[in-house]
């Protein structure tokens, strides 16, 4: 008798959130032991600092470092360091995100935000501390071209032309404003930047000091553009249709805020479809790394029917 497809589905999908399962404990493992070994810090800035970093999150994005390099034929001993640096620095991004000047929002993976735990100033200084130790990490643990290419690409997709300069514009459009295409080119440096980032630092950590190979960073790339977009629509959907308890943050936001949405421009069946279309266009992507990309593309399919 044939197997049902929605069963073969489900299987895989249970597969890859056990083995996700897995790699996810393997980092908050590393991060642990990493906010730990900071001698001389004060014990509050350390305390904010593992408030915010070891709550329960997605850990998407080191999840996308392990993938990539997996893709590109390493182990996750090799990658392991710049799927910490990521988190780290999409930690602190988290904390200022939610700061009253910027999005004002009291609750962050299910618990009081940085700042309304321990005040505006320090979690200020975790954020700023949880994004300087990102660098310290790729320089101690990988090899000097190694490491300062990963130091490039993490720099380059977390600064003002990337995550810091999509959140710029973000805050601009509250004040109304801003197209569909608008919001695409936001999107892609305040959210896509940092995928993008994740899966070209996978693959120079598995190739870096050899040289990586191009058109592996081109596959990576674009799967990385459908990735980020596809996510972000799914995330505006949730803002509209999630449950707190489930998403973890507010929900029903954006709207009264003003921002650019994806269900604001395009409603929220033509959202949905267009998320589905993105996540066929990633998997297409990756179609000539055959079994390697696999994990990669089974990614991309769930996060169009995640609920946080």
């Amino acid at each position: 008798m044939k197997s049902c497809p929605c069963n073969r589905s489900t299987r895989v999908n249970l597969a890859l959130t056990e083995y996700l399962s897995r790699k996810r404990s393997h980092v908050e493992g590393m991060l642990r032991e990493q906010v730990c070994a900071a001698p001389g810090a004060p014990p509050a800035l350390i305390e904010a600092m593992r408030y915010s970093l070891l709550a329960c999150g997605k850990r998407l994005r080191p999840m996308l470092v392990l993938l990539a390099a997996e893709a590109a034929g390493a182990d996750e001993s090799a990658a392991l360091p710049a799927a910490c640096a990521v988190e780290l620095v999409h930690t602190y991004s988290l904390i200022h995100d939610d700061l009253p000047a910027m999005d004002d929002d009291d609750l962050r993976r299910g618990q009081p935000s940085c700042h309304k735990k321990f005040g505006e100033a320090l979690a200020i200084l975790a954020g700023d501390a949880l994004l300087t130790m990102a660098f310290q990490v790729l320089a101690e643990r990988y090899p000097p071209a190694t490491a300062a290419a990963c130091c490039r690409e993490l720099a380059t997709a977390a600064g003002a032309s990337g995550m810091v300069g999509g959140q710029v514009d973000d805050l601009a459009w509250e004040r109304g404003g801003g197209s569909l295409q608008d919001l695409e080119y936001l999107h892609a440096r305040k959210t896509g930047a940092l995928f993008g980032s994740c899966l070209r630092l996978g693959a120079i950590v598995a190739q870096g000091e050899h040289g990586v190979d191009d058109d592996l960073l081109k596959m990576l790339d674009e799967f990385g553009r459908c990735f980020g977009l596809a996510f972000q629509i799914t995330d505006d959907l949730l803002d509209i249709e999630g449950q707190e308890g489930q998403t973890g943050k507010k929900v029903q936001k954006d709207a009264a805020r003003g921002k650019l949405t994806y269900p604001g421009f395009l409603g929220v069946s033509e959202s949905r479809s267009r998320a589905e279309g993105l996540v066929r266009e990633a998997e297409a992507c990756l179609a000539p790394l055959g079994p390697r990309g696999q994990r990669l593309t089974e990614l991309a399919r769930s996060i169009v029917v995640r609920d946080r």
